[in-house]
């Protein structure tokens, strides 16, 4: 069996050498794939791993810096100029399974040209995948090429599209200042953006449940004996809360046929400011409206020195050191005891 194979189509060099399971073409390593079935599977794989935005720039960039490698090849050709490379470069595409690709109205001076493409491997695969517009690794693919024709970033926009009904694909190229570099840096500002908006997000939704909870759990109305209900006052109040707790205890006090609303002080901190002491004068004084007396209860000595300090008329409050004596207190007023 004959191990080694060469051949030459239109001036362009294939050479294979089964014995090292060698495909060359022009001299260099070569690999050749089923189209619509093994490369479809690669495209699939990084689409459907990366995302469809991610792989778009994947493939963009790969066909860019490609299509770099195949510009700087040419230019090292001195002896050939922008409009016979381009003419090589369509010919040798075309044997290597590329597709119909023609250059038209290549432009020296103004450095724009056009690129026209029928059925290129790339719209093969785009077609099986079953797309309804063609991907940019081609279209990027030459713009890498003639940025390094013309020494400067060149890009492009897609005219026709043979995926979405046209009869070929055009490529219009110009100058351009977008980089790849740009597209990339762009789409990774765009992702940590949408995932600090989702951040956001979470910490937003937290936050309502976390409040949501507070409401529910923070000084919850306790009603302990007939007529009498307690309050626990916890923590800090700011005005959201102080607000909520007065409209949640006057709403409820006459369901409960309060007579007396004991405030119980004990978990508040010593060092309490003057939207808390407000807070205490004003429900005591809603509650006296609706005829419920207030009694505070569980009063530190260094909360008494502080409540004291702040100016309230400490006459309206029946005031007791524990939880117990305000209650018997309450009771008693009403002429029953505890047996």
């Amino acid at each position: 069996m004959k191990n080694n194979h060469s051949i030459n189509i239109d001036g362009l060099q294939f050479d294979w050498d089964l014995s090292k399971g060698e495909f060359l073409f022009e001299q260099e390593d070569a690999v050749l794939f089923w189209i619509t079935s093994a490369m479809k599977e690669f495209f699939d794989t990084i689409e459907e791993i990366s995302g469809e935005e991610a792989s778009t720039l994947v493939f963009e960039t790969a066909g860019f810096r490609q299509g770099t490698v195949v510009g700087k090849y040419f230019e090292d050709l001195k002896h050939v100029g922008v409009e016979e490379a381009a003419d090589m470069i369509t010919a040798t595409y075309a044997s290597a399974g590329w597709g119909y690709a023609h250059i038209e109205d290549l432009d020296l001076e103004s450095q724009t040209l056009r690129v026209r493409l029928k059925d290129s491997w790339e719209y093969k695969i785009n077609k099986a995948q079953g797309k309804k517009r063609r991907g940019n690794f081609l279209p990027a693919h030459y713009a890498g090429i003639f940025s390094v024709f013309f020494g400067r970033n060149v890009w492009f926009e897609i005219k026709e599209d043979q995926i979405a009904g046209a009869e070929t694909t055009v490529i219009e190229y110009f100058p351009s200042d977008i980089t790849i570099s740009q597209n990339i840096h762009a789409l990774s500002r765009k992702k940590e953006s949408q995932q600090i908006l989702q951040l956001e997000a979470m910490v937003e939704d937290k936050t309502r449940d976390l409040k949501e909870l507070i409401k529910q759990i923070s000084s919850p109305i306790i009603p302990v004996l007939d007529g009498v209900v307690v309050v626990p006052l916890l923590g800090k109040y700011d005005q959201e809360r102080a607000e909520e707790l007065v409209y949640n205890t006057l709403s409820k006090l006459p369901s409960y046929q309060a007579s007396y609303l004991v405030l119980d002080l004990t978990a508040l901190d010593d060092e309490i400011d003057q939207l808390t002491t407000s807070l205490l004068e004003k429900i005591s004084g809603a509650a006296r409206l609706i005829g419920t007396e207030t009694v505070l209860v569980g009063l530190s000595a260094k909360l008494s020195i502080t409540i004291a300090e702040s100016g309230i008329n400490i006459s309206d409050f029946h005031c007791f050191q524990t939880l117990q004596h305000g209650i018997y207190y309450a009771l008693s007023q009403q002429g029953k005891q505890i047996i």
